[in-house]
Order: structure tokens, then sequence, then C-alpha cells
């Protein structure tokens, strides 16, 4: 059977995550109705990551196995009809035809992805559900810094959910910037893979760092004391963004 890799674009403010859920409607959900629409078959579609609930994707990818083959751009806009019809808030942004021991979540080699937030007196209007409001002032440099504590081969205990299910704590984290551009603060995370809530919990102390209320020795501590009691408060999941994975021998993702 062809296998289509596809990368997807979506707002998941209205969904439960990513993965098929009991509890509400997902985009994974979302995308294998369309596709029944289109072709009359039930497929599974697998992605690259299992974002949460109001986390939301600029480049999550996926794979799925249909019974006939398509021209790529075709089917792109095919689902992307159903989709439409169907009022998604998710959009296939590209698809190809890929070899079938190509997998979006196994075969990726990083992911990257971005925190932003807004850091103003004044809440948000335009950028409400698309970023974390922050009302007081934050030090990005002072963010920054207590950032590169968490960067490298660590065990992440302190830092993932309690109902994380990874088998293991240790990843290594390849970058954790902090950038500022007027109001807007950017955390930008890359890794093989990341840990529950990992993100979310690096970017909730990264905020109480750029008040002032902890410093990069504490962070570091933190880190050590394996200890999720140690964690700053977990950051809202609206300002987390899946921007793009990581292929062997892939041009178009780098």
């Amino acid at each position: 059977m062809p296998r289509y890799k596809m990368i997807v674009e979506y707002d998941g403010t209205s969904y439960v995550g990513w993965q098929i859920q009991d509890n509400g409607h997902s985009v994974q959900a979302a995308m294998q109705k369309a596709i029944l629409k289109l072709t009359g078959e039930t497929v599974s579609v697998r992605g690259a990551g299992r974002t949460d609930s109001g986390v939301h994707a600029w480049g999550q990818t996926v794979h799925t196995d249909l019974s006939r083959e398509w021209v790529p751009y075709k089917l792109r806009n095919a689902v992307n009809a159903y989709l439409m019809t169907a009022s998604e808030k998710v959009s296939v942004i590209d698809v190809s035809l890929v070899d079938e021991t190509f997998d979006a979540r196994f075969s990726a080699i990083k992911r990257h992805y971005l925190y932003r937030i807004l850091n103003r007196p004044s809440p948000l209007a335009l950028e409400a559900n698309r970023a974390w409001w922050v009302s007081k002032p934050l030090d990005h440099e002072a963010m920054h810094a207590a950032a590169q504590m968490l960067v490298g081969h660590h065990d992440f205990t302190t830092f993932r959910s309690t109902h994380c299910q990874a088998k293991s704590p240790v990843r290594t984290l390849d970058r954790l910037d902090v950038t500022r551009s007027g109001d807007l603060i950017e955390i930008r995370a890359s890794a093989q893979s990341f840990l529950h809530n990992q993100i979310r919990s690096f970017a909730g102390t990264l905020k109480i760092a750029g008040q002032g209320k902890v410093t990069p020795e504490d962070v570091r501590a933190a880190l050590e004391a394996r200890d999720r009691k140690r964690c700053g408060p977990v950051a809202p999941p609206d300002g987390l963004y899946f921007m793009k994975v990581d292929y062997p021998d892939d041009r178009q993702d780098g």
C-alpha cells in the first residue's frame, strides 16, 4: 500500500490534543474522518508527536497508508477540502509519497518546538489562545541564562509530568534558547524526543527566572534534584507550537 507523509498545521484550541481520546474531538480523529469521507477507507494517521489539548502545530508530521496511489498535491487538496467542509481547524500543508519503512514517529531524528510569551501589561485580544500572557516584566536574558542549565544529556524527572508514560526520564536537549522582540518572548527547544509536559515545565520555570525569583544555579539544582516538586508552575498550553520534525536524508526538513 502506498504510504504518504503529510505536514500538518492546526489550531489546537478546540481539540483534546493530537491523539484520539474518549473525552472529546482530536486532531487525529479529524484527519481520519476527512480521509474516510474522501476514500471510503478507515485508516490510521500516525503523528510524530502527541500534542496536548490547546497545543498548536505549524509542522506536525504524520503518515498514513492508502489503498491506491495519489498525486500528492491532489491528495493534499482533497483532504483539505473535507477538513474545511467539516469546519476543522486543521490544514495539510504538504504531501509526499514515501517508502513503506518511513514512520512519522520512529524515523524522526529531531523535533523542534516553540513557546510564545506575550509580556505586556495589556491582556491579549488577537493573540488570545495563541500565547501565554504575562503582565509583569520579564528579563529574557536571565531566562536564557537559566535555560542553558538544562541543555545537554540529563535525567529530566523534575521537568516531566507525573503522568508521563516514557520508560526513562533521560533525554538529550540540544537547544533551549530564549529571545525577545518587542513584547514577544520566544523559547525554542530542539531534541530527538521530549517527555510529557517537558517544554511547558521548562517555560514555567524560565518565567520565574525572568521575574528574578530563581537564578540559573537554582534551575541547575532543581534539575539535579530529580524532584517534580522543584519544577516551577507548568505553563499553559496556549503558547506551545510543534514547529518541525527532521528526518534522515530529507531535504525538505533540512
